[in-house]
């Protein structure tokens, strides 16, 4: 697998940047026990993400995000380093997210993003479809998340200059 940089910046990104078989790694961001227990409380509040001394004794051994956290982390990712600023025109959304491996407190997570199609969509000429593979690797390349997402790109508008 050949890493490749982005050739277009997100706040310039139109569907006529991105390439199938291409693949991008970006990061970092840190997750914190106190990130995971928040979050766990107001969302998905099982003793595993919740409390120290219950999830001890629970399969994980300690702490562990849930995996809606790990998803909105992978998010944040996504939505900083890869997603268009100027023509993400959202998703209908995602498929087949596994989480293979739990994150814990203190890891430290990136986002591969490998785009497996780009296709102009064929009912709507002003976008495109683009089909990508989300891998969220911790810093010792356990993945702990993977998904594939679908997304609508805008594409760049002809110049009104050469139409006149």
């Amino acid at each position: 697998m050949t890493l490749n940089k982005l050739p277009v910046a997100a706040n310039q990104r139109f569907f006529e940047d991105i390439k199938a078989d291409q693949v991008y790694e970006f990061g970092t961001i840190t997750v914190s026990e106190k990130d995971i227990i928040d979050f766990a409380r107001q969302f998905d509040p099982q003793d595993f993400h919740l409390d120290p001394a219950k999830a001890a004794s629970s399969l994980f051994g300690g702490i562990v995000a849930s995996g809606w956290h790990t998803t909105a982390v992978v998010m944040r990712l996504y939505v900083d380093h890869y997603l268009s600023h100027v023509a993400n025109l959202g998703s209908p959304g995602v498929e087949d997210i596994r989480w293979p491996n739990p994150l814990r407190p203190g890891d430290i997570l990136r986002i591969r993003v490998t785009i497996l199609e780009a296709r102009p969509s064929r009912s709507k000429p002003d976008r495109g479809i683009v089909r990508v593979r989300v891998e969220a690797i911790n810093q010792t390349d356990n993945l702990v998340l993977s998904m594939i997402g679908v997304s609508f790109v805008g594409r760049r508008q002809e110049s009104s200059a050469s139409s006149a």
